[in-house]
């Protein structure tokens, strides 16, 4: 049988969200007819929003019997002064760094794709990429396709542009340089990571686009 807000008093639902283990404050807004119109959540800053937001759908499903949109959910998150001495801070925490599973490219007269498969904590993301066959174009492609699969990780409110990407000569040795902006409710950050060629080009490529991510891994998930 359906639920909704009207039916099972908006203070206990309240109550139940506060009993997460992150979550400080919450409150609801209920809809006219009586389904939940908005979430609104105060948490400490020691775990990812997305994965809040995760608890909180498995909460009001599995105490109330209520489905609610992802969308509805508003997370604030406290400062760093307000963890306790035996919390862990984000710095502190271990942060998931991915881990490369495989990298596909292939062409298709004039036109290029590429998928790359990480794997980021215990779950498996995989991105795709496809546009024009030309060199710099496939190099492109596969650094697009390792944002796509990193973008699926982090928080929607995150995305990633890819300023351009190269394999450069230095003296005797082969680099692969990628260069990324990272748009947030922050605004703009530029971001740089590079990666000596050991195998062969693509693998170096996203290397080095995760080394440019890996650095800023902890505020992907918090921001």
């Amino acid at each position: 049988m359906d639920q909704s807000a009207s039916r099972i008093k908006v203070e206990e639902i309240e109550a139940a969200l506060s009993e997460v283990g992150e979550i400080k404050a919450a409150r609801i807004v209920a809809a006219p007819d009586g389904s939940i119109a908005e979430i609104h959540v105060l948490a400490l800053p020691t775990k990812a929003p997305k994965q809040l937001v995760r608890d909180i759908e498995s909460t009001l499903m599995a105490q109330f019997g209520i489905p609610v949109d992802h969308k509805k959910i508003s997370i604030a998150l406290l400062g760093r002064d307000s963890l306790k001495e035996d919390e862990p801070s984000p710095e502190r925490s271990t942060v998931a760094r991915p881990r490369i599973c495989s990298i596909n490219a292939t062409v298709s007269g004039v036109q290029a794709s590429a998928s790359v498969a990480l794997e980021i904590g215990e779950a498996s993301y995989i991105g795709n990429a496809s546009g024009p066959a030309s060199e710099t174009g496939r190099a492109r492609l596969v650094a697009l396709a390792t944002l796509d699969a990193v973008g699926q990780y982090t928080d929607a409110t995150i995305s990633f542009a890819l300023e351009d990407v190269a394999i450069v000569q230095l003296g005797r040795q082969k680099v692969a340089v990628s260069c990324i902006a990272l748009v947030s409710g922050f605004g703009e950050q530029h971001l740089s990571g590079s990666a000596l060629v050991r195998q062969n080009d693509n693998d170096s490529i996203v290397r080095a686009t995760l080394d440019a991510i890996n650095r800023r891994m902890g505020f992907l998930t918090t921001a």
